[in-house]
């Protein structure tokens, strides 16, 4: 008997199964990157290096779309396992454009060189020469900012130096240039207002004082000095003015709240300034003399005798020079 074969089932004998091979998720990929569809890209590339998993163009172009959604650490590791896999010399501009970008200039100038030197002439060699312009740039803008820093910093400790030994003509000698050199910096004319006014010069560090808390009235170191300028000067109105609203202030940084405690203890509030030195963190402010002078003044005037002769003497035993002073209660 003839064997009978419907139309259907020679239809189906004739028809081979599509299996997408890595270069079709690849074009795909490459398809949505180009329309900036940049997380179905990803998904296409993927499938594509789990399809040709050693294919070292799949995954820089992978690393590519890192780079451009911003992925700079997930780009590198890519780019990382291309290198172990086959010698890209691309990978090598393309690591040092992210790093570039991480500001881990170190990297990208090893990166670049890398590139030179196994490629003079490759298909990025004006990229790498301009990136490596640019991360010279960066450092030497890096190497100035940290020399300022620097300088700022040794100004700012030689000034508290002399502001915590009460040398008032050496601190202003410094603060002066500070003034010119970083004119910016928030707490220099508060500090040199203070010296001109413990150095006797009063009337000219009031004056400076008024004219820098009309432009920053809500500056926490210019109330401090001109509730202490006009306390020193008796004018109780005035001193009133600007004490009341610091009795509010509870700042968070440990040298505003030792700046408002000094303050407090300096213009005879003692009961606040007590409540003012015990809230300090002591190992923050231990390194200024004026938290120890001030604090066992503080705890004698509120009839804990025992208590600042104590502070006293850590004090002194923390820094010797104290030890050339009268205690502060007398």
């Amino acid at each position: 008997m003839q064997q009978v074969t419907s139309k259907s089932n020679e239809r189906q004998t004739n028809v081979l199964p599509f299996i997408p091979e890595g270069d079709f998720y690849f074009t795909k990929g490459i398809e949505a990157f180009q329309k900036r569809k940049f997380d179905i890209a990803v998904k296409w590339l993927k499938k594509a290096i789990d399809h040709k998993p050693d294919e070292a163009l799949y995954q820089c172009q992978l690393s590519i779309i890192y780079t451009e959604i911003g992925a700079y650490h997930a780009a590198n590791d890519v780019l990382m396992h291309v290198l172990k896999i086959s010698e890209n010399v691309d990978c090598y501009y393309l690591l040092a454009n992210n790093f570039a970008h991480l500001g881990l200039l170190n990297d990208a100038k090893k990166y670049t060189n890398l590139y030179i030197q196994k490629d003079p002439d490759g298909e990025f060699k004006e990229e790498v020469l301009h990136l490596l312009e640019l991360i010279d740039i960066e450092e030497e803008d890096a190497d100035e900012e940290l020399e300022e820093e620097d300088e700022l910093l040794i100004y700012q400790e030689t000034v508290f130096y002399h502001m915590e030994h009460y040398e008032w003509e050496k601190a202003i000698h410094i603060l002066e240039e500070m003034l010119v050199l970083f004119p910016e910096h928030p707490n220099s004319k508060h500090d040199y207002t203070q010296a001109l006014f413990f150095l006797g010069r009063e009337q000219q560090a009031l004056a400076m004082e008024l004219e820098e808390i009309q432009s920053n009235p809500d500056s926490l170191y210019g109330r401090s000095n001109l509730a202490l300028f006009y306390y020193y000067l008796g004018k109780e109105k005035e001193y009133n003015f600007y004490i009341e609203p610091l009795l509010k202030v509870y700042p968070i940084h440990e040298q505003q709240k030792l700046r408002i405690a000094i303050t407090m203890a300096r213009t005879g509030k003692f009961v606040e300034a007590a409540r003012r030195f015990n809230m300090l963190a002591k190992e923050k402010v231990s390194g200024h003399l004026s938290y120890f002078r001030f604090y066992a003044l503080t705890a004698y005037h509120n009839d804990e005798h025992e208590k600042a002769i104590s502070i006293w003497k850590e004090g002194c035993k923390r820094h010797p020079e104290l030890i050339r002073e009268t205690t502060p209660w007398n």
